[in-house]
């Protein structure tokens, strides 16, 4: 390895580490301006509420045993509507590239289904699903599939067209060209339709517990938000947040495992 490569590789590292330190910075900077604006009383705390508030809160939660069995529940939702919604979407992206003719007929309906407001379908789910965990997924999955077959597909088009008539060529069957060509030549457009569906699903999930569950982040927002506790909201949207923080760094673990 010369040395020009090593300092290159070396700035790389000394890059990443400079951005993770950067990211944490910002992060303890918002923090301790909150609390310090909330001890001045520069802000209400009664509305805004307060780090050390949001962390007496959590333990709160800890002691009476329910904070793990609301952020499993939330996480168990999140969980299977984004393997399902994911799943789905790309199998039905892989048909409508497969069928062109079967886009055109249905590429209007996606437009529509996308741009309605969802949280709209809600009352039709709960009375078919029923007012349980099932509605939440469907919510959920209402979301997170148009946009996933909609993304997918458009990519699947915009793969190098010399390549595949060069695949047809040699006889490549439609199954070798997808599999060889164009599902490998969208590794990154799939990977970040992962990270785009995390935020999807969350919003899929939280919407729908905030009209069925009894049990949930989204309902322990609800709850604190019907008996005016700003400190049990503000702690939900924090564990929210750190979630879907964890969800995202779970798909750049595997984005770049597979990589490799």
């Amino acid at each position: 390895m010369s040395s020009e490569h090593k300092a290159y590789l070396k700035k790389l590292k000394r890059d990443k580490l400079l951005v993770k330190i950067v990211q944490i910075l910002i992060i303890t900077v918002i923090l301790f301006t909150w609390q310090l604006a909330a001890d001045k009383g520069w802000i209400n705390t009664f509305i805004s509420s307060s780090p050390k508030n949001i962390i007496k809160t959590i333990i709160k939660l800890y002691k009476d045993g329910s904070l793990f069995h609301h952020i499993w529940i939330t996480f168990y939702e999140v969980i299977i509507s984004f393997l399902l919604g994911t799943s789905l979407g790309l199998i039905i992206a892989t048909i409508l590239w497969r069928f062109s003719f079967l886009f055109k007929v249905v590429d209007p309906y996606l437009t529509i289904l996308n741009s309605m407001p969802k949280v709209s379908l809600g009352p039709i789910i709960i009375i078919i699903a029923g007012a349980s965990t099932k509605s939440i997924i469907i919510m959920a999955l209402f979301i997170s599939v148009i946009i996933t077959i909609i993304d997918m597909h458009q990519a699947f088009k915009e793969t190098n067209k010399n390549k595949i008539r060069l695949l047809k060529s040699f006889k490549a069957s439609p199954s070798q060209i997808f599999f060889k060509l164009i599902l490998p030549n969208n590794f990154n457009n799939l990977i970040n339709t992962f990270k785009v569906n995390i935020g999807l699903v969350f919003i899929g999930v939280i919407m729908g517990e905030f009209l069925v569950s009894k049990a949930g982040v989204g309902y322990l927002i609800m709850y604190g938000s019907q008996v005016f506790n700003l400190n049990l909201v503000m702690t939900g949207i924090i564990l929210l947040a750190i979630m879907a923080s964890l969800m995202y760094y779970m798909i750049i673990f595997i984005d770049k495992k597979l990589k490799k």
